[in-house]
């Protein structure tokens, strides 16, 4: 004799799939913040965190020019016949 009650295999086994799912989540993003940790850990000195933020955002120092070059696409120049 089977009983379905609110203890049945069948919520057991989809409870059992969304804690693998959630474990899954949880070391993605363990993962993320060890990655962030380091990132912090890097931006830590004064000449680091210069150096993204010059490299990222474009800062500058008061008396600096920044120019910035681009380059044409050489498939733009290609003439087929």
């Amino acid at each position: 004799m089977i009983f379905l009650d609110t203890h049945s295999l069948k919520i057991h086994n989809e409870l059992n799939q969304e804690i693998d799912k959630l474990e899954i989540q949880k070391k993605e993003l363990i993962n993320l913040i060890e990655e962030d940790e380091t990132s912090i850990q890097q931006l830590s000195s004064k000449d680091s965190l210069e150096r993204f933020a010059r490299e990222n955002y474009g800062h500058k120092k008061e008396e600096e020019t920044i120019f910035y070059i681009e380059f044409e696409d050489s498939l733009d120049n290609l003439i087929i016949n």
